[in-house]
């Protein structure tokens, strides 16, 4: 649950009310993440109330209505404790469109891969234009400067695996192009030259 944890990471720093969460939260982790939407963030909130980890009141406003406050128990913080403490392990594999996208283009063979390889590597050198603008924009925050070193890191591993696609996918380009030689009728393939010069 590390949505439900960075907002119990929140309020370790005082009580809070939605809004508040959702601003500090976009604020602390910064563009990378992306932005939380506010009814998941109520969802998570009702979730960390019912399993004891924070309590909810309403705090009375004079010019306004009235406002939620969440604050962190003792059990949000023990189990905060014991999340920040652990190591984190990758459980669902490693699932990447782009591995479908090099098998769909290996199977159609080297040309198409060839096309993938190169508009993939513009869109990733693009992108890494980008985060270093960014990064530059984040040099005062560490923990968003953090995130973006990471997602600058991923892109130049990224970048270096499609620069080596071709060649080591190469195998697979030998098959596919066979399997679609194999695979077309009989009239498209060479006629012979008797057919031809008779216009058949």
């Amino acid at each position: 649950m590390p949505l439900h944890h960075a907002v119990l990471a929140l309020l370790s720093e005082g009580p809070s009310h939605g809004y508040e969460l959702k601003g500090r939260f976009e604020e602390a982790i910064g563009p990378q993440w992306g932005g939380l939407n506010i009814g998941h963030l109520y969802q998570i909130l009702d979730r960390l109330v019912r399993d004891g980890y924070v309590t909810r009141s309403q705090v009375t406003q004079s010019d306004r209505p009235d406002k939620t406050r969440y604050d962190l128990t003792p059990a949000g913080q023990d189990e905060l404790s014991s999340w920040a403490t652990t190591a984190w392990m990758r459980t669902g594999g490693f699932r990447d469109e782009l591995f479908l996208k090099l098998f769909g283009a290996a199977s159609l063979g080297s040309g198409t891969l060839d096309a993938l390889v190169t508009a993939q590597r513009q869109t990733y050198l693009s992108e890494l234009a980008g985060l270093s603008r960014l990064r530059r924009g984040h040099a005062d925050d560490p923990l968003v400067a953090l995130l973006i070193d990471a997602a600058i890191a991923h892109t130049k591993a990224d970048l270096e695996l499609v620069d080596s696609a071709a060649q080591r996918l190469a195998p697979l380009t030998r098959r596919g192009a066979h399997a679609t030689a194999q695979d077309q009728p009989e009239h498209r393939r060479e006629d012979p030259p008797a057919r031809r010069e008779l216009g058949a």
